[in-house]
């Protein structure tokens, strides 16, 4: 039955299981009663799509509260396994793969290293290896947690770079700073992990799944916009407008920050991530008379930079509390030449939020990424200074800048939630449960938007 607005009762029927889901996933457990006024739902809708998604094993009970001279009230929450999902962040040093309950409660974990060799940077990215990391991982969280693969909703999976799709090959990945052109991922993981033709997956932008994460669970929860940066190896962003959106990735870190400067990954000259990323960092200390250790990946080199730059008490760790000033406890000097290359640093990611305020005016600036975490408020303080100064006084008065909170796991818990995001789009169903006439209405916009 079609009805005027063109939307059908199955539709109405979807909505309303929808409505129901999130409202117990993010604010259950609730009652029947409490969920008639969080959803907007009448009393009878709420009864019976409570006993549709109990029937079904997705909604179960959580205990009772006592009621305004009646009954004690059933509450209600999401089962935890009526499904699961995995998350996997391709990053820049390591590859991390994390298998969650359907609260994103992480049931097993495992990382693969990316070797590096510094004669050629991108063959830690060779994408034969990276697709062997992926089969065995997935398949050692499913082994691990005894987990059959038919209980998964889906596979996220954060990569960095830009992810196009195709009718063909599904999601394609021009991720130009680690050398991947038009690699067609999906159709790659298709062919070579083990999982029924039926699981989904769900391939986006690092910073994006980023994005999705803060939003959902950390620091960027009651935001109504916010930019959310990844600062690792490179830089990158995701520009949210709707909490319960995906957002938009976007490459930040090839914003031109100085005309004919440093030549940047990509192959361009003076990108932000050329400046910025903590990369292009470590090799600017090196050139200025640092010495990284020996042999030493980025986030251990970084480390060391840190330590030399801000000196710490016994036990704490570099960068990441304010903690007393450098050398006044701990008896050692600053290094001077690494805290000229840090405040150089601090001076053009300022610059760069600066850009972000004026383009988008976001409420909040959120700093996720391993070397984000590892540079910490201290840094931040500097950074966030810098962008008030460069910005328009209008929009960086109303910004708040500060760092995520969901720490190193915060790709793998956003990758997991975009198929987790799309079984609540379907009202709790999976997708090969619905023909293409029974998907949702914006499953068709989203699917004519990324073939074009």
């Amino acid at each position: 039955m079609t009805m005027r607005n063109g939307r059908t009762v199955r539709d109405l029927r979807r909505e309303n299981r929808t409505a129901v889901l999130q409202r117990l996933y993010f604010d259950g457990p609730l009652s029947r009663f409490s969920l008639g006024p969080a959803t907007g739902l009448s009393s009878g809708s709420v009864s019976n799509v409570v006993a549709e998604l109990v029937a079904e094993g997705l909604v179960e009970e959580a205990g009772s509260v006592d009621s305004a001279g009646g009954r004690p009230r059933t509450l209600l929450r999401v089962s935890p396994d009526s499904g699961c999902m995995i998350g996997v962040d391709v990053g820049e040093t390591r590859i991390r793969i994390e298998l969650f309950d359907l609260t994103l409660t992480e049931l097993a974990r495992t990382e693969r290293p990316l070797a590096v060799d510094s004669a050629n940077p991108h063959d830690r990215y060779e994408v034969g290896v990276v697709v062997g990391h992926l089969r065995e991982g997935i398949a050692e969280v499913l082994r691990t947690a005894d987990v059959p693969a038919e209980r998964l909703l889906g596979v996220g999976v954060g990569v960095p770079g830009i992810v196009a799709r195709t009718a063909e090959d599904g999601a394609v990945v021009h991720g130009q700073t680690i050398g991947w052109d038009a690699v067609p991922l999906e159709r790659l993981l298709r062919e070579s992990v083990e999982l029924p033709a039926s699981v989904p997956y769900w391939i986006d932008n690092g910073a994006k799944t980023l994005g999705q994460a803060e939003m959902w669970f950390g620091a960027g929860r009651g935001a109504r916009s916010a930019v959310v940066v990844l600062f690792g190896s490179g830089v990158g962003a995701c520009v949210v407008t709707d909490p319960m959106g995906p957002g938009r990735a976007i490459e930040w870190g090839h914003l031109t920050v100085r005309v004919r400067g440093r030549r940047c990954r990509c192959g361009a000259q003076g990108c932000l991530e050329a400046y910025a990323g903590a990369e292009a960092l470590l090799e600017r200390w090196r050139e200025a008379g640092g010495v990284p250790p020996a042999g030493a990946d980025e986030e251990t080199a970084l480390t060391a930079m840190l330590a030399a730059a801000y000196p710490a008490e016994p036990g704490t760790q570099p960068g990441t509390e304010p903690g007393t000033e450098p050398g006044t406890e701990s008896g050692a000097e600053p290094d001077a030449t690494a805290l000229a290359v840090l405040a150089e640093t601090a001076e053009y990611l300022g610059a760069g939020f600066a850009d972000l305020i004026n383009l988008f005016q976001p409420e909040r600036i959120l700093v996720g990424g391993w070397a984000g975490l590892q540079l910490g408020t201290r840094f931040l303080e500097t950074v966030s200074g810098y962008a008030k100064e460069y910005a328009l006084s209008y929009p960086a008065a109303r910004v708040a800048i500060g760092m995520g909170t969901l720490g190193p796991d915060a790709v793998t818990v956003g990758a997991a939630i975009l198929p987790l995001a799309d079984f609540f789009g379907r009202g709790g169903r999976r997708a090969e449960a619905e023909t293409v006439e029974e998907q949702p209405a914006w499953a068709s916009t989203v699917r004519d938007r990324e073939a074009h």
